[in-house]
């Protein structure tokens, strides 16, 4: 699993099947000093996360287990949204 943080969402009036019912949303990789680590991707919202929210999720073929479908083109997909992190660094 990896933290970010979502910086907005993707608007498609077309898009696979199975993704209807599903938000996209733009993600800012980040560590746990809340510092950039990558550049943005978009990940399906599983859990109802909203710009401005810390959460994690997961990547590549591990990104489709949480959707309601058996096969679908995913490579991330937010699974929970943090309240705090507490880091002894």
């Amino acid at each position: 699993m990896f933290l970010g943080k979502v910086i907005g969402n993707v608007w498609a009036t077309k898009k696979y099947p199975a993704l209807n019912s599903l938000k996209l949303m733009f993600v800012q990789p980040m560590n746990a000093e809340y510092k950039k680590t990558d550049e943005p991707i978009i990940a399906v919202d599983t859990v109802g996360a909203g710009p401005g929210e810390i959460i994690f999720y997961i990547t590549a073929s591990e990104a489709v287990i949480p959707l309601p479908v058996d096969m679908a083109p995913v490579d991330a997909s937010i699974v929970g949204i943090v309240d705090t992190i507490h880091s002894e660094k």
